[in-house]
């Protein structure tokens, strides 16, 4: 493996919004290799902010939620290389088998450094894995392989799947590079954007709705199965729950209340440490006072720093969502009626793109469901979540613009809370 990996590619000649934005889901060969060569260049920021913030040779403190960033780093060029350079039957696309006739990785090492399946988590630590340099000279490599190799792809969707998936895999990738930085406390120069004032619910007719993303361009397994279902009359709120709402819940004392949380939920909440009573990264949650709001202490990225009420609040567990939604007499909402407001009410005010936001119901297949090639048994295979996981709709600061889409269709464990997780709710 070469020492002193080769300069990234230039980012070549392309706007902004041609490579950035949900359109992409159904890009052919031109536009995929812009965007693949943005993605991998982000990856190498990502990678040098972490190298200022945690000096030479990266030392990472080991956590329930923390993988090593180089790590992270050669997984995705090793996720690019495993279904495009090495995968003979790439061309099947959706309809690739599970387990193809793959070729020999660049790097002998490959799979038992970088695949998650070979290496444990306690194996991501070892000393024994690729340093910086070799494992960006690596993410060089593979990207100039994928890229020779999209050259000749077919122009279809089967033919570009995997470059979308690789793309799409990547953003990910980024975002959870984002996510360990603000569990580690480091420096990254990321920030949310202002948000404007607070707008009062909308209501929203009842309507026959489609959901699931349409056959053409490329979605995760469980987006797909378009099917349609009736949703009543309901009242939504316009943008997520804000930290001044949020403070109002816990100067009630609903850390306190066990009648307000589920079973699961306050067994969850009482093996917190330290008696938790407020979200994860706050120092000091205080009372509403003169009618201005509460006070919040927030770690972020490092700093403490107050956080402005009328943001959206932020690294909450659906275990917290819903009992804030207990509290205050409404209900967490469900995805449909999500994904409704998202597409009808953006010009009354409704406002997304804050936080990933939780939404009512556990994460179960849509009528039609297929598993794909990459989510099958693997590590996003959702299937193994179903009924068990919850269902995040939306996107956050960190998410890249390609990944925003009213229909995009997230999920996680309940107690998950490291994430940019916020919630919103409707009416009774």
């Amino acid at each position: 493996m070469a020492q002193t990996p080769r300069p990234p590619p230039a980012p070549a000649v392309a706007t902004s919004q041609s490579i950035d934005s949900p359109d992409m889901s159904r890009a052919g060969r031109d536009l995929l290799s812009l965007a693949l060569i943005d993605a991998r260049n982000h990856t190498l920021h990502l990678l040098s902010l972490f190298e200022q913030a945690l000096g030479e040779g990266m030392p990472t403190p080991r956590g329930p939620d923390v993988v090593p960033p180089v790590w992270l780093a050669g997984h995705i060029g090793w996720f690019a290389e495993w279904w495009i350079g090495r995968n003979t039957q790439r061309a099947f696309g959706a309809d690739c088998p599970v387990r193809p006739t793959r070729l020999a990785a660049i790097e002998p090492g490959a799979d038992s450094w970088w695949n998650p399946a070979q290496a444990t988590p306690d194996q991501r630590w070892s000393p024994g894995l690729p340093d910086l340099a070799q494992t960006k000279a690596y993410l060089l490599e593979t990207l100039e392989s994928t890229l020779e190799l999209l050259e000749h792809a077919a122009e279809t969707d089967a033919g570009l799947y995997f470059y979308r998936l690789a793309l799409a895999h990547e953003d990910l990738r980024g975002e959870q590079f984002v996510v360990m930085a603000q569990t580690l406390g480091l420096p990254l120069g990321v920030e949310q954007a202002p948000i404007a004032v607070t707008r009062e619910p909308l209501l929203l007719p009842a309507t026959r709705w489609e959901l699931g993303m349409p056959e053409s361009g490329f979605a995760f397994a469980q987006e797909r199965a378009t099917h349609r279902v009736d949703v009543p009359e309901f009242e939504i709120d316009a943008q997520p729950v804000t930290w001044n709402q949020y403070v109002e819940f816990v100067d009630d004392g609903g850390y306190d209340r066990e009648e307000l949380w589920r079973g699961e939920g306050w067994r969850w909440l009482s093996a917190q440490i330290e008696g938790r009573r407020g979200p994860r990264h706050v120092e000091q949650i205080g009372a509403a006072r003169h009618g201005s709001g509460g006070s919040v202490l927030q770690h972020r990225f490092g700093a403490t720093v107050r956080a402005a009420g009328h943001h959206s609040a932020v690294h909450l567990s659906w275990w917290e969502a819903d009992a804030w939604a207990r509290w205050a007499g409404r209900r967490v909402a469900t995805e449909v009626e999500w994904e409704i407001a998202a597409h009808t009410a953006a010009r009354r005010g409704f406002r997304w793109a804050d936080v990933h936001e939780w939404t009512a119901g556990t994460l179960s297949p849509w009528p039609g469901y297929r598993a794909d090639p990459w989510s099958a048994g693997g590590e996003f295979d959702p299937a193994a979540a179903f009924g068990r996981a919850r269902v995040l709709r939306g996107a956050s600061f960190a998410t890249r613009a390609r990944l925003r889409s009213p229909k995009r269709r997230g999920f996680a464990l309940p107690e998950r809370d490291d994430g940019f997780f916020g919630f919103r709710t409707c009416s009774l």
